[in-house]
């Protein structure tokens, strides 16, 4: 076997295990999380993600404090019982994210990317939301995510 087909079987079977440890990520503490999925339109593409729901005031006091990996393509969103100005901060949350602010309509009406870990400053959705996504900081841009994006997911109104 010539040496550049033996480095790209070896890329790809390693590219295979880092997309088999991604897809079977979960972490102790979001054990008991409800797992979902949600998609966001972008112009003409549309990116699905793996997600765990804070559904409830304890799950959204824990988030994703204390994880210290976060692979791509998965997040956590907090949906709201009802619609408010959210305010957020990175206490004990030891990785990077981007914070996406949705409305009501399931519209992106804000990004916070690339926060900072373990700082108690506050992030603010800057208007009444209906809920956040928190993904992988450089998510939002390697997606090209943009405000007016729509999320589909169930937790939003379709309009």
């Amino acid at each position: 076997m010539r040496i550049a087909t033996r480095l790209a079987l070896l890329t790809l079977l390693g590219l295979q295990s880092l997309l088999a440890m991604a897809a079977d990520f979960a972490p102790a503490q979001l054990r008991g999380f409800p797992q979902d999925k949600l998609s966001i339109v972008h112009e003409q593409t549309t990116h699905t993600l793996q997600i765990w729901l804070a559904d409830t005031p304890e799950r959204q006091q824990q988030g994703l404090m204390f994880l210290t990996e976060l692979p791509p393509g998965y997040g956590m969103l907090f949906p709201l019982d009802s619609p408010r100005v959210m305010t957020m901060w990175m206490k004990n949350t030891y990785v990077s994210l981007d914070m996406v602010f949705i409305g009501t309509d399931g519209r992106i009406v804000r990004i916070a990317a690339n926060t900072e870990p373990l700082s108690t400053n506050i992030i603010s959705s800057g208007s009444v939301i209906g809920g956040v996504l928190e993904i992988r900081a450089g998510e939002s841009k390697r997606l090209g995510l943009r405000e007016g994006d729509r999320v589909l997911h169930g937790s939003f109104a379709t309009k």
